[in-house]
């Protein structure tokens, strides 16, 4: 071998080693940052996965919460509606007009002639109840306004006329 070929080959193992010297140690440091990023964002994504369950929880409660104030809304509502239904009940005892209430039907007899006893609260002399009895207008009204309806454009009677067939069923019978 020639003096120039070991001379080129010790220079070359010189420069491995003075690289190796140098850039092995640099290598390693970077490969030692790599790791502690690898952890870091392992523990970042840890912690934020906590954080998430913990909002979600949170909000979960939240949720909870406020469907329980709406309930809790409602049941006010409730009570103030109660509370001023019982208001109203009040003014109706204190003006009499309520009375009816304050007697059973076993004692009617007792408190005949008193204002808890009639019925005839627009006085005009007639029992409100016999008035809503007796009162056939507006029941002949609404008969008359089916007989109408059954009646189609051409002025003959509809295909089915309850009050048509009524009058067929009575001239059917024998007359007594």
């Amino acid at each position: 071998m020639s003096t120039g070929a070991i001379i080129a080959i010790v220079v070359a193992a010189l420069i491995i080693i003075a690289l190796l010297a140098f850039v092995l140690p640099r290598m390693r440091a970077r490969a030692r940052v790599q790791k502690r990023e690898r952890e870091l964002q392992n523990r970042r994504e840890q912690v934020a996965g906590e954080h998430r369950a913990e909002a979600d929880s949170r909000e979960r409660q939240a949720a909870e919460a406020e469907q329980r104030a709406r309930i809790a809304e409602r049941e006010a509502e409730a009570e103030r509606a109660q509370a001023e239904l019982h208001q109203e009940r009040a003014g109706l005892h204190e003006k009499g007009m309520a009375d009816h209430e304050l007697i059973d039907d076993s004692e009617r007899d007792k408190f005949a002639g008193t204002s808890a006893v009639s019925r005839d609260r627009d006085a005009d002399g007639v029992d409100d109840r016999r008035e809503t009895t007796t009162g056939r207008q507006d029941s002949d009204d609404y008969e008359r306004g089916r007989r109408d309806e059954a009646i189609d454009e051409n002025e003959r009677p509809a295909r089915f006329d309850r009050t048509a067939m009524e009058e067929r069923e009575r001239s059917d019978q024998p007359q007594r």
